[in-house]
């Protein structure tokens, strides 16, 4: 069996299937898309413009949350989502919110604050393996910030409406931690996935980080994914 993920670097939503598949033990090629190439290219190939998706001995998945409950059937242990129905309905709520909701909130604050500072696109690709030379995505990257910022919907004064309304999304994330619907690092579920990488992501602004640190969620994601590439400067958005 061959599985094949198509991804875009430092991606939210791609660090979650990616997660999901260590955890699992599953072995996977890696197709990483240039942004916003990935747009036009996915919904040919898969029929949606985001990412990731997957292709399963040619079986074509799209989208974090599908992708995450074939692997399920694929790869049972460890499990992903509870088998008590209340604590998986639990679950599931607090992973379309995350999936629908949250993880549109850092595209928008990350476009809009690359619009300004494109040059932090090369920190973003670090590790990416798409190679290209410092000076290449140096040059290309205030088209990339514009095309994207576009893409998304974001410019500076949706920007600012995000970080006003960060503190309160945040909270509610810490109450599904209190509750314990999600929190549980040693055996994390889809909704932890799907919540602490956009979180973490969250963590490489500069001007949103003072809104998250000290909060369990930062706690969460800092533990899930200890490691993400690129930092916006401070100064990138518009201050709330």
């Amino acid at each position: 069996m061959r599985l094949k993920l198509y991804v875009i670097h430092d991606s939210p939503p791609c660090a979650v299937v990616e997660k999901a598949m260590a955890m699992k033990g599953l072995s996977y090629d890696v197709f990483e898309w240039p942004p916003p190439l990935h747009a036009p290219m996915q919904r040919m190939i898969f029929g949606a413009r985001t990412v990731p998706a997957m292709k399963i001995d040619g079986e074509k998945v799209s989208g974090s949350r599908a992708i995450i409950r074939r692997l399920e059937r694929l790869a049972p242990e460890p499990p992903l989502l509870p088998v008590d129905p209340q604590a998986r309905g639990r679950v599931e709520e607090a992973e379309r919110w995350a999936d629908e909701t949250f993880q549109t909130v850092v595209r928008k604050l990350v476009w809009a604050g690359l619009r300004h500072t494109p040059e932090a696109l090369v920190g973003y690709g670090e590790h990416s393996k798409l190679r290209l030379p410092t000076a290449v995505v140096r040059f290309i990257a205030p088209l990339i910030a514009d095309l994207e910022a576009r893409l998304n919907r974001t410019n500076d004064d949706v920007a600012r409406s995000a970080l006003e309304g960060l503190p309160a999304q945040l909270d509610k994330i810490d109450a599904w931690i209190a509750d314990r619907t999600v929190g549980d690092t040693e055996h994390p579920n889809a909704a932890d996935l799907q919540l602490a990488s956009t979180v973490r992501m969250l963590l490489t602004i500069v001007d949103a980080r003072p809104l998250i640190q000290g909060r369990p969620c930062a706690e969460l994601a800092t533990r899930l994914f200890p490691h993400m590439d690129g930092e916006l400067p401070a100064g990138s958005l518009p201050a709330a």
